[in-house]
């Protein structure tokens, strides 16, 4: 109808290990979706976690977030590959110029999703049905990986939509159609809704995302929070006002941020995912040529409350292993060690190009040894991939990317 917003949801189907599966298909090696696989960490150290996993790894039970020795034990056949950040940055850049080149606006929603908003298109582009299985056949027969299409009036149904049936589907989910598509599923199945949450709605009989739509709002906030239930109660009824926005390209910094649908718990996750944040911010600022005197690490708990904490540096750096330490510092201050947490982020600011001679936490010559190094990794990571050079964290993990279940890593080339 005319005036009707028209938002799509693009979704890659397990992009982390479908993005290798492309690359090795391309090199004649057998596809990792028809075998049981994960992307995790080394077969021979059995250290990391599982950050992906094949339908036919799933059947053996392996779960995103497990370790990959527990993996092995369900699975001694597992084939393991490495996370590749060039790989997948390269497969996200390729996916959204696609999109791009059919919608007006697009929203890089994450490094394998994003929404696009074709209100206003219909002389353009008559059938939208029509049009969202273009674009998605665009990108398998293109591109060699499968993407849902969801298609909605706003934001949240056109995300809901896209985790229907997979891979490779269209759904739509309009304002008419929730009552029959979206109402009879589980409440845990709302976005945003996390295990805790869904907990406490079925303790007191709300099973159904129609049954939490039905309730009195003022009830669902009494039970969890004022933030919170507002929020899963609008979402609940498809309402989600909020615009598609491309991204704007003046923002003063680099940030890339982690949201995972299921919770992080443990430190040991936590140190994996910042110090993937840590090597994209410092990897693009060296590519750029700057340097950041503050940084910031945020987290969000899984009842939606925002923390951050802050340092600035007395000299700027790009180097990784200073701002992940500094990092990890700042989370300590942030996080109870308790509370599940729904999001990881770190931010680098305060930008400048300019060489300083000031001593730093390694010293001057051990300081720029640690950029040297930092930069020929760079350049080895760029030309063979990222698994050529993996870092590890103070755990033993080898985790580089820090995606578990389906985590949203925000790629925002912020600058």
């Amino acid at each position: 109808m005319a005036g009707e917003r028209l938002i799509f949801h693009i979704d890659v189907n397990s992009a982390f290990l479908s993005w290798e599966a492309a690359r090795r298909v391309r090199n004649g090696e057998p596809d990792l979706r028809d075998i049981p696989s994960a992307i995790g960490g080394a077969r021979d150290k059995r250290t990391g976690v599982i950050l992906a996993k094949s339908i036919p790894a799933k059947k053996y039970g392996i779960r995103t977030g497990e370790p990959v020795s527990e993996a092995l034990r369900k699975c001694p056949d597992l084939v393991l590959a490495r996370s590749d950040f060039h790989l997948y940055v390269e497969n996200s850049n390729a996916f959204m110029d696609l999109v791009r080149s059919y919608a007006p606006v697009v929203e890089k929603y994450s490094i394998d999703e994003c929404f696009a908003d074709f209100t206003g298109t219909s002389r353009v582009y008559p059938d939208p049905i029509a049009l969202a299985h273009e674009i998605k056949d665009r990108i398998r027969d293109e591109l060699g990986f499968t993407v849902n299409v969801g298609i909605a009036d706003c934001k949240i149904l056109a995300k809901m939509a896209s985790d229907f049936e997979k891979p490779d589907k269209v759904h739509t989910l309009f304002r008419s159609e929730m009552e029959e598509k979206m109402w009879p599923l589980p409440v845990g199945d709302l976005f945003t809704v996390g295990s805790a949450t869904a907990r406490k709605l079925e303790e007191v009989r709300i099973r159904t995302i129609g049954d939490l739509a039905r309730s009195d709002v003022t009830y669902i906030q009494r039970l969890v929070g004022n933030k919170l239930g507002q929020h899963i109660w609008n979402y609940a009824n498809g309402i989600d006002p909020s615009p598609v926005t491309a991204e704007r390209e003046d923002v003063k910094g680099y940030s890339n941020s982690v949201t995972l649908e299921e919770d992080v718990t443990t430190a040991e996750q936590a140190n994996a995912i910042l110090l993937a944040l840590s090597e994209s911010v410092t990897a693009r600022m060296r590519r750029d040529g700057v340097k950041a005197s503050c940084v910031t690490v945020q987290i969000r708990s899984n009842r939606f409350k925002d923390t951050s904490h802050q340092k600035t540096l007395t000299e700027p750096t790009d180097i990784t292993n200073e701002v992940y330490e500094l990092s990890k510092a700042l989370f300590r201050e942030l996080w109870d060690g308790k509370t599940p947490l729904r999001l990881l982020g770190v931010a680098l600011t305060e930008l400048t190009d300019e060489e300083t001679a000031q001593l730093s936490l390694f010293g001057g010559q051990d300081r720029e040894k640690a950029r040297n190094l930092d930069k020929a990794a760079d350049a080895i990571n760029q030309k063979f991939g990222s698994a050529t050079i993996v870092r590890g964290t103070d755990v033993g993990s080898d985790l580089r990317v820090g995606k578990k279940h389906k985590a949203q890593l925000d790629l925002k080339n912020k600058k």
